[in-house]
């Protein structure tokens, strides 16, 4: 059985000494990855931004700074060692696939493992503000998929004529570094692009909680679209971008859930989440959680009132929580059912700096649980 493999979110926020430390962090802990966010807008409303939400809110700060992650990844490269670098996730509309490829093989000849393009079919928050079309975001995505990997093995001119690209004798004769192929990983939920991700991807990159039962049935999914399209089933990676809220005891867990930002992370899961417990979602029974969220859109009555209103079952099933020892049982569970690699980001750091410095323990210690596997 392949050992699991663990990375950590490096976000991709001002200042850069920050990525410098959290690039030191990871090989202090001899993680395997480092991954860099892709946004414009970050997902926290700025009416809420302050320090009663979180210490990080300090008077003149914004959530909605983010460096550009390909330049990012490119300064990571000679500081990561042997870390894999990745992003999670990017999109094909603010970038057309063609450049997605180009940067992933660049960042090939600057890594010393494969870099990773993480991908997925985008959210509302990076492309409706900008005027970008949001339309049909799975169908962009699955034309998105296939271009990259024309890109990945072709030489000279190839032609693609789909709904949303086209290509007519084009060419991108860059190739990766001999052995640095980049990976493609899908952000995948529902049917539909599980099965983009059996058909196309080298790994799986979901970020909504899952508990083993249904992550083994969405796994099952994706190797079956993987078999019918003739590739190997066991050949995509199944991983999770786990967010994950970690304390000394259960019940100081249970206390961190009721915090703001705990309570805010649970206003973007899905409507069926809180339908799953009897209740329905503030912002509307078709709500589909990160997808249609949009921070601008929401004053500070609307977000605090729709805060007050998140149930514990919802809080609970939103993020993955406990003391470090449950927390790790809790990724032993869905490693039983295949899981093969995690990206942790401990939320509690946003609590406190002292909830800060113990997400850092903690992130130690799950590691080495996760490696142990």
């Amino acid at each position: 059985m392949p050992r699991v493999t663990v990375g950590m979110s490096i976000n991709s926020n001002p200042p850069l000494s920050r990525t410098r430390t959290f690039i030191r962090a990871a090989r202090a802990m001899r993680l395997d990855s480092v991954w860099a966010v892709d946004h414009w807008l970050g997902f926290f409303p700025l009416s809420i931004w302050d320090e009663s939400f979180s210490w990080l809110a300090s008077e003149g700060s914004t959530p909605h700074a983010y460096f550009d992650w390909p330049t990012l990844l490119g300064y990571a490269a000679e500081r990561a060692g042997s870390l894999q670098l990745g992003v999670g996730v990017t999109e094909p509309i603010r970038r057309h696939p063609v450049q997605l490829a180009q940067i992933a093989m660049t960042l090939s000849h600057m890594t010393k493992r494969p870099p990773i393009l993480g991908i997925g079919s985008g959210e509302a928050e990076n492309t409706v503000p900008y005027g970008l079309d949001f339309s049909a975001p799975v169908g962009r995505l699955e034309e998105a998929l296939e271009v990259i990997r024309l890109c990945f093995g072709s030489r000279g001119p190839f032609d693609f004529d789909g709904n949303y690209f086209e290509m007519d004798r084009a060419i991108l004769d860059l190739r990766p570094k001999k052995g640095n192929e980049p990976q493609v990983w899908v952000a995948a939920h529902g049917p539909r692009m599980l099965g983009l991700t059996g058909r196309f991807a080298d790994g799986w990159y979901p970020a909504i909680p899952m508990n083993p039962d249904a992550y083994s049935a969405n796994l099952t999914t994706i190797r079956k679209a993987a078999a019918d399209a003739g590739r190997d089933p066991l050949g995509v990676v199944p991983g999770l971008s786990a967010f994950y809220a970690a304390a000394p005891s259960r019940d100081e867990a249970r206390e961190i859930l009721d915090s703001p930002p705990m309570r805010f992370l649970a206003l973007l899961a899905p409507h069926y989440v809180w339908e799953r417990h009897g209740q329905s979602h503030p912002f509307g029974e078709d709500f589909r959680g990160l997808i249609d969220f949009i921070p601008q859109h929401y004053g500070r009555e609307e977000m605090q009132a729709a805060m007050s209103k998140v149930p514990s079952e919802v809080l609970a099933e939103s993020v993955i929580w406990g003391t470090p020892d449950e927390v790790i049982e809790q990724f032993d569970a869905l490693v039983a059912v295949g899981l093969r690699h995690v990206t942790l980001s401990p939320v509690t750091a946003m609590i406190s700096k002292a909830h800060a410095k113990y997400s850092l323990r903690a992130t130690l210690k799950i590691s080495r649980a996760l490696h142990r596997m």
